[in-house]
Order: C-alpha cells, then sequence, then structure tokens
C-alpha cells in the first residue's frame, strides 16, 4: 500500500486472509498481468512486483529486438520471481511463466505458489499491444507465445479469467477466491 487511504479501500479480513500468499499472475503479453496484478494486490494488502522489472538488460534487448527468449534466459528471470515470492508476507508478481516446467521452477522456489491465469483471444491480445506505447514486448512475439503457452493443468494450483472480463472484476473474484470465501474452483 502506498497510502493510508489506498489501504482503507481494501477490506480488513481479505487483508487478513492474505498474509503470506504467494500469487502470480499469469499470460502472454497483453493479458493484462501488469493491471490484474497490482489491483489483487491492493486488494489482498500485499505488495506487488512486475515480473518485467525482474528481466536482466539482455532479456529486455533480445525481446525488444523482436528475438523470442529461450529457455536458457529464462532460468535466472524464473528464480528472482521466486524470490521475491519466497520473502515473508507473501506477494503478488505479474510474469508470464508460460509452460509447465516454468511454473515448476517458481513453485520450488517459493512453495505454495497459487497462479491466476489471464487468457484471452490473439485477436484481441495483439490489438492491445498495438495500441500500448512504451513497452519493450513488440506485438509480433504475441503468436511465438501463444505456440509457447501451456495452460494451467487441472493438478495446478490455479484460477483463469477471460480478459474480455473488467480488470477490476477478475481481481475481485480471484482474491475472493484466494482467500478462502469460494471453493476455489477454476473461473473462467
Amino acid at each position: 500500500m502506498t497510502n493510508e487511504a489506498e489501504a482503507r479501500t481494501v477490506p480488513a479480513p481479505v487483508r487478513a486472509s492474505a498474509h503470506g500468499l504467494r500469487v502470480v499472475v499469469m499470460g502472454v503479453s497483453g493479458a493484462g498481468k501488469s493491471t490484474v496484478g497490482a489491483l489483487l494486490a491492493a486488494r489482498l494488502g500485499l505488495p506487488f512486483v512486475d515480473g518485467d522489472d525482474l528481466h536482466p538488460a539482455a532479456n529486455i534487448a533480445k525481446m525488444a529486438a523482436g528475438i523470442p527468449l529461450d529457455d536458457d534466459d529464462r532460468w535466472g528471470w524464473l528464480d528472482a520471481v521466486a524470490e521475491v515470492l519466497a520473502r515473508p508476507g507473501g506477494a503478488v508478481v505479474a510474469a508470464s511463466v508460460l509452460k509447465r516446467r516454468y511454473r515448476d521452477r517458481v513453485r520450488a522456489g517459493a512453495p505454495g505458489t497459487r497462479f491466476v491465469e489471464l487468457r484471452g483471444t490473439l485477436t484481441l491480445l495483439r490489438s492491445r499491444l498495438e495500441q500500448r506505447a512504451d513497452h519493450f514486448m513488440p506485438p509480433q512475439l504475441l503468436a511465438s507465445q501463444f505456440a509457447a503457452w501451456e495452460p494451467l493443468a487441472d493438478d495446478e494450483d490455479g484460477l483463469d479469467y477471460d480478459v474480455a472480463l473488467e480488470p477490476d472484476a477478475i481481481a475481485e473474484a480471484a482474491a475472493t477466491a484466494l482467500t478462502g470465501s469460494t471453493t476455489g474452483e477454476r473461473h473462467g
């Protein structure tokens, strides 16, 4: 929370039950990970970190040049994501973690991590990326992300939401599910 007024907007019972939660808001570029992640963190009373800020400069330069990252590029970044999540008190991190093995790596470093998957159509997400300014991820890499994407498996602890919903509605539903106010079933 950045100020007292913001803290008052988050219901106290949600903040109390969220202490220690480790949450990754995941999806391809343009899905709204940062927007939903920040809203969710505010509702949960947890710190928010944008996973883009954890990439080393070499990864950012590679993506900005239109070159997809390979697994070797990602391991250190995934470890940095896990380090943030493993801090005492919990956190919400926005990160693509598109493949099962990436999520497994994060879970290994931050046990108990839960995932909120944001999904949408290629057409919708491409249009969002084309409207976005000042971001290193070019729209032409979206197709490679869709090709690499492995949706959450049934045995992974997570929720999924369609990004056609308003970000505020997604954050509210996820906060409710993550704090045990619902059965925790997947949402779509």
